[in-house]
């Protein structure tokens, strides 16, 4: 299990409201290049985002989907990535003073990193969280640039 932390120089309401808009979602999670609505409201329990990814000449689809929510304090997502499996990632916000810190926490659930989780997945997923991180808190912050989304939210 992966679990890192941040603290952005927001209040957890602005963490929160960069979480729940979907159209934000390729903005500060590491990997995709384009995602648009699936199901539902973002990120009412249940809803999901569908995503591409590219690696390589190639690129995956999959969809990430809302499996619990308690606003403005815990968001808990699992990734589907087809044959790949799929990986749990939450984020708990936490208020610290004016500030936030955020706590995420990923782990693969199902399929080949399910079967193959072992010290080097958690390493590798430590950097990932340590850009998705980074990512999130220029975009709470106000640093980081607005993308615009592929599909409307």
């Amino acid at each position: 299990m992966a679990v890192r932390h941040q603290l952005i120089k927001s209040p957890p309401t602005a963490v929160w409201a960069v979480l729940a808009d979907g159209a934000r979602y390729q903005e500060w999670v590491v990997g995709p290049y384009r995602s648009e609505p699936a199901e539902g409201d973002w990120p009412e329990l249940g809803s999901s985002i569908a995503y591409s990814v590219r690696v390589g000449p190639w690129s995956l689809s999959g969809r990430t989907i809302v499996r619990r929510v308690e606003p403005p304090r815990e968001l808990e997502l699992e990734i589907e990535s087809g044959a790949l499996g799929t990986v749990r990632i939450a984020a708990e916000i936490r208020p610290w003073g004016e500030h936030s810190l955020v706590i995420m926490d990923e782990h693969p659930l199902r399929g080949p990193g399910g079967l193959l989780h072992n010290a080097v997945l958690d390493a590798l997923l430590q950097i990932r969280h340590r850009s998705m991180l980074g990512r999130l808190a220029k975009v709470v912050e106000g640093g980081g640039p607005r993308r615009q989304p592929s599909g409307a939210f």
